[in-house]
């Protein structure tokens, strides 16, 4: 009895050996896939490369099939500290900031980065930061904090702006032309410059809570967004200025300009305003879910691409929602796919 067991559990390992070694074709894995849809997302820009995202645990992405895929891009430190803002000048050369005072270098459309800057010490977060037309950059962040760089980025030092209190900046922005500049941030700071940013005046506050961009359109008139729906405009660069109507008290962290002149914001609650009438006045042309959509790309065939907190969603903009823009129609919530 014990003979045939034994006869037989040799057998069955054998049988066992052989098959664990024998050869056959392995099952193909599933392609692996960037959940762009699910991560938080703060910055979508265009560049030479492609579109560049950036956002949560120090992620860069990069598509070159217009958001379709997406892929990591190189970076030679790799770091989880959040990306707030990405940013490219005329030059070619791109800069990613994020939170520890991180800042990282490209120079090839966002494909590959290089790290600049990061102070983990203070933990300070970067938020905006503007090449000017002298070569320097400048960078602006939490605790009224600005660096300054005379080495296209290379490198950073701290920079003084007479005036400037610890409020936290948020935004650092040019006209077309170079000459005009505002930097906006906490209760209601805006600093104006004439110069190509080489010297800054404090404008009085018109308003006390935080500004989170602004935007110099073609006719001239600066825009600038913040909090619970407060907008301003001013038509004698940056002096002075004065409430927009907005349709939505909702706070507005982005915006975008199209081809036919209207002005795009988007904010809390997935809601894009936009705007015909050099910021004068805004309406809601998409209104969708709980996020906060927190940068906005305009796609050659008129949809978008957002960032938000939730992740990446596109939407196309319907024939009654730019009726609305021009004042013709009701505004009306319409919904997008995301």
């Amino acid at each position: 009895m014990r003979t045939r067991v034994g006869v037989a559990v040799t057998a069955i390992v054998a049988a066992a050996g052989l098959y664990a070694f024998s050869p056959r074709s392995m099952p193909q894995f599933e392609q692996t896939r960037i959940p762009v849809d699910k991560m938080q997302l703060n910055s979508i820009v265009r560049t030479s490369a492609g579109l560049v995202a950036a956002g949560e645990l120090g992620q860069i992405l990069v598509s070159r099939d217009d958001g379709a895929s997406w892929q990591t891009a190189r970076q030679a430190h790799a770091r989880q500290a959040p990306i707030t803002r990405t940013t490219f000048a005329a030059n070619g050369t791109g800069l990613a900031l994020g939170h520890e005072g991180w800042i990282l270098r490209s120079t090839d459309g966002g494909l590959s980065w290089e790290e600049s800057a990061f102070e983990q010490s203070n933990g300070e977060p970067l938020m905006s930061a503007a090449r000017l037309p002298s070569g320097e950059w400048l960078a602006v962040g939490a605790f009224g904090r600005v660096l300054r760089s005379v080495d296209d980025g290379k490198s950073w030092q701290p920079h003084t702006i007479p005036g400037l209190s610890d409020w936290h900046l948020n935004s650092i922005n040019g006209s077309a032309d170079g000459r005009q500049w505002l930097i906006t941030g906490e209760a209601g700071t805006v600093l104006r410059s004439e110069d190509g940013g080489v010297s800054w005046s404090v404008v009085p506050p018109f308003y006390k809570g935080s500004i989170y961009g602004a935007v110099q359109l073609a006719s001239g008139t600066w825009v600038a967004y913040g909090m619970r729906g407060n907008v301003h405009f001013s038509q004698d660069g940056g002096r002075s200025w004065q409430a927009a109507r907005v349709q939505a008290p909702v706070s507005t962290y982005a915006h975008e300009l199209t081809d036919d002149g209207r002005l795009l914001l988007a904010g809390q609650g997935g809601v894009v305003l936009a705007s015909q009438d050099d910021g004068h006045s805004f309406q809601v042309i998409r209104k969708e879910g709980r996020a906060s959509l927190t940068g906005i790309h305009r796609q050659a065939d008129g949809s978008l691409l957002l960032t938000s907190d939730s992740g990446l969603q596109r939407y196309k903009p319907t024939t009654r929602s730019a009726d609305a823009t021009q004042g013709r129609g009701t505004p009306h919530t319409t919904t997008g796919a995301s």
